[in-house]
């Protein structure tokens, strides 16, 4: 349901938090972290370590792709596209949670 709207035009408009039940540490500049709920061990390397820790309180697409392609000095389309393959595996894992603006 939630992933269907990851894909439409209006991605950017949507809010994601951190969901309840993971444990992250930082391991040699990579973000490391263990779901509770899955048993599973995921790098997310630092990158998504960063989006990790921006996600820390809910925030909308638009203000964390303009932050990370701000921070990373990439191109914002381009940013977007790689930020939003990442929040969609997140929420594949049931790592995040993808609420409407």
């Amino acid at each position: 349901m939630i992933e269907a709207g990851l894909k439409d035009t209006h991605d950017t408009e949507q809010i994601v938090v951190r969901a309840e039940g993971n444990m992250a540490s930082d391991m040699n500049g990579e973000k490391v972290m263990f779901s509770t709920r899955t048993g599973k061990y995921y790098n997310l390397g630092a990158v998504g370590g960063r989006i990790w820790d921006l996600i820390a309180e809910p925030i909308d697409i638009g203000r964390l792709v303009d932050t990370l392609a701000s921070e990373y000095e990439v191109e914002r389309a381009m940013c977007e596209r790689e930020a939003l393959a990442f929040l969609r595996q997140m929420y594949r894992e049931s790592l995040i949670e993808v609420r409407p603006s």
